[in-house]
């Protein structure tokens, strides 16, 4: 089913829509879903629409700044997005905050968002802990997919060939002796993280540290939740009230989101 059907199909009584626009928000989503650069005909294809009227509808959003043609004709995220992707960040940072203030309560360990931005996460809000030793994470550091509670969470609602693709494009460096750097491991760790509901960065991005992470489900876009602190503090024990805990939020951001 192509991206245009989706959408015909999701728009049931929403009511009566302006399909130019609707085809516009879709090649947007589209293209971050995919990194952010795409070809005419390889976004023909994903998006279900003919080369003409793709053309029609890129040229567009090329001219109101949305979209940049590059010099090699590819189309690429354009820089007024990230106006809109700041308020948007801001926005989610104050419905998240009273979220990860509970979970510091519950767990006593510090509390973090963050959004997949192309191939890495970034991270939205956080609250610390009380605790004098804190964590490397902080709002707005960007942070690899591949060796991040956060990220391999985000990476395990993927189908397989995103997330190698993504890891292709990224490259999966060594941040320590645990970190996974091989594509194949990687998705065989993903299954375990959907099987157990939650991911574990156990030492992967910095050594002796732990990481707890959930995805938000059916957000407006990859957000995922976490709790980390040093491994002496984040025991199995931790980790698994930190998850029980991480899921029941995770659904109430969710249902905040909507």
């Amino acid at each position: 089913m192509t991206v245009e059907s989706k959408t015909s199909e999701a728009r049931g009584s929403a009511g009566q829509s302006v399909q130019s626009v609707e085809r516009a928000f879709t090649i947007l989503e589209t293209m971050a879903d995919a990194g952010g650069v795409m070809g005419i005909s390889q976004l023909s294809t994903a998006v279900g629409l003919p080369l003409p009227t793709i053309h029609r509808l890129t040229r567009t959003l090329v001219n109101l700044g949305y979209l940049h043609q590059d010099a090699n004709r590819r189309y690429m995220l354009g820089p007024r997005l990230i106006r809109l992707g700041e308020n948007s960040a801001n926005v989610l940072t104050a419905f998240a905050r009273p979220h990860l203030l509970g979970l510091v309560q519950d767990v006593g360990e510090t509390a973090n968002m963050a959004r997949l931005d192309g191939d890495q996460m970034v991270y939205l809000a956080q609250v610390p802990s009380k605790h004098s030793m804190r964590m490397f994470t902080e709002t707005g550091k960007r942070v690899a997919v591949h060796c991040t509670g956060v990220g391999k969470a985000i990476l395990s609602t993927l189908p397989e060939a995103q997330v190698r693709d993504m890891v292709r494009r990224s490259g999966m460096p060594a941040m320590t002796e645990r970190t996974i750097t091989d594509p194949d491991r990687l998705v065989e760790h993903l299954a375990l993280i959907r099987e157990r509901g939650y991911s574990l960065d156990d030492g992967e991005q910095e050594v002796g540290v732990r990481c707890v992470a959930v995805a938000v489900p059916d957000a407006p876009a990859p957000l995922a939740l976490s709790i980390s602190g040093p491994a002496s503090r984040i025991t199995e024990d931790v980790v698994e009230r930190a998850a029980a805990r991480l899921r029941e939020v995770a659904v109430a951001v969710s249902e905040d989101l909507r």
